[in-house]
């Protein structure tokens, strides 16, 4: 049986970190794994896949595909030592596994102030980075045709190229808790994700903000609707457009995005009814119209001071797009102003405290990124940091303090998103009838 000689991740692996671990992994595997190149990013740093196994079905999984979840990385090199420990699941299930190492390297080296830790909410948003909605590689807000970012047209050939029967992408929630969504239901799944939750203290996200109108398939795990044309407001917040979790549908393949809490807030595992719907809505609605009011005003008073900054533009797209979002979102919100033609579905205590958490993350992003630019700039002219940091300071007691916002370990976030791209993959595969894999005995996974 393969043993492997890798230390143990306890930390966000950085962009350099995984490409050497992946390297190291395919050394020792004496042919089991292969790493090739299958494209560059923008700023041409190679786009890595690990292939594991021989087998005729592939499986995709794709980490990094958000600058500021990290997560994904971790979870593939532990995926890589999985696969390779046990034999059923790449021979005995005639599988290959494919995992591209990270989308988008240059979003995550900007990342790189914070992914050493010390893991604090302050820390994280200070040195925050997530590009505009445009420069996110899984979007294809022009169709696959017109596909402009190269990793975006890498990640489209390898689609293509493979075909898999099997997707997964690795996503990470800053602040609430774990779900999974899915292009089409693989029955079963709901129970798995359950259990591992559970066995590793993470709290299920049972009203997440970017499901909010989707179908629920079970606790926790929720239908992708196919895409339809929008505004990109709309996109910005709902994925409303073409993506690349729907691209390979064409070969067969189903799509699983998983999500992995940094903050585990227990409030949004509460199926309950609220006791004030529409008075925790406004309250909800209002700040958010009242922390873009003040965060607009900022942004007006540093914008003429950041000619000449490094990178001024790729940090006011993401602020741009946040902001452009905030007055849509508060009178969708808001049942005085909430359009009757789009109903909010019935909300639980979950989903309230999730509209609160996603009120509260963009506003904080933006502060974050403000404060960023203004950092850069070396000088404050306008005098903002000290209001930034007084946002950003409340906002993060808002987290910890009220939400209850609490740090889960980088090693329990992967072995959780790790069981669960394990459970998809079985009950994937047990659909197509292609392989019995799930039936027999499955090796017990360490918690750490």
């Amino acid at each position: 049986m393969w043993r492997c000689a890798l230390p143990p991740l306890h930390r966000y692996p950085t962009v350099d970190e995984l490409a050497a671990r992946a390297a190291a992994l395919a050394v020792r595997s004496s042919g089991d794994v292969r790493l090739r190149r299958v494209g560059v990013s923008r700023a041409g740093t190679p786009l890595w896949l690990l292939s594991v196994g021989r087998g005729a079905r592939q499986a995709l999984v794709v980490a990094g595909p958000h600058a500021n979840e990290p997560v994904g990385g971790a979870t593939v090199l532990r995926l890589a030592e999985r696969v390779l420990a046990d034999p059923r699941l790449t021979a005995g299930a005639d599988a290959t596994w494919n995992l591209l190492l990270c989308l988008d390297p240059d979003g995550l080296r900007r990342n790189e102030g914070w992914l050493n830790g010390p893991y604090t909410l302050g820390r994280y948003f200070r040195h925050f980075f997530r590009p505009g909605f445009l420069e996110q590689p899984e979007w294809l807000p022009d169709g696959a045709d017109g596909a402009a970012l190269p990793e975006t047209r890498a990640l489209l050939r390898l689609q293509d190229e493979l075909k898999p029967f099997f997707q997964c992408s690795l996503h990470g929630v800053d602040v609430g808790g774990a779900f999974v969504e899915l292009t089409r239901d693989l029955p079963g799944l709901c129970r798995r994700v359950a259990h591992a939750a559970a066995r590793l203290g993470i709290p299920l996200e049972l009203g997440p903000y970017d499901t909010l109108y989707w179908p629920r398939l079970g606790p926790a795990v929720y239908r992708i609707p196919p895409p339809c044309p929008r505004d990109l407001a709309a996109a910005i917040t709902e994925a409303a457009v073409e993506s690349t979790w729907y691209h390979p549908q064409r070969h067969g393949t189903v799509t699983a995005v998983v999500e992995a809490p940094m903050w585990g807030v227990t409030a949004v595992a509460d199926g309950s009814p609220p006791a004030d719907r529409d008075g925790a809505l406004r309250t909800v609605s209002h700040a958010l119209r009242r922390d873009a009011r003040v965060l607009e005003r900022v942004l007006a008073r540093v914008r003429p001071h950041l000619d000449g900054v490094p990178d001024a533009a790729r940090l006011l797209a993401p602020v741009d797009d946040y902001l452009l979002v905030c007055p849509g979102l508060a009178d969708a919100w808001d049942p005085d102003t909430a359009d009757p033609l789009r109903p909010l579905p019935p909300l639980s205590t979950a989903h309230l405290t999730a509209l609160r958490i996603a009120g509260g993350r963009i506003a904080v992003r933006t502060a974050g990124l403000l404060h960023q630019l203004v950092t850069r700039a070396g000088r404050d002219p306008a005098g903002a940091l000290p209001e930034l940091d007084a946002l950003i300071d409340g906002w993060c007691a808002g987290y910890r303090d009220d939400c209850g916002a609490r740090w889960i370990p980088v090693a329990r976030q992967a072995e959780y998103q790790a069981r669960v791209v394990l459970a998809a993959f079985h009950l994937a595969g047990a659909r197509s009838g292609e392989s019995d894999w799930g039936s027999q005995p499955v090796v017990p996974m360490h918690r750490e």
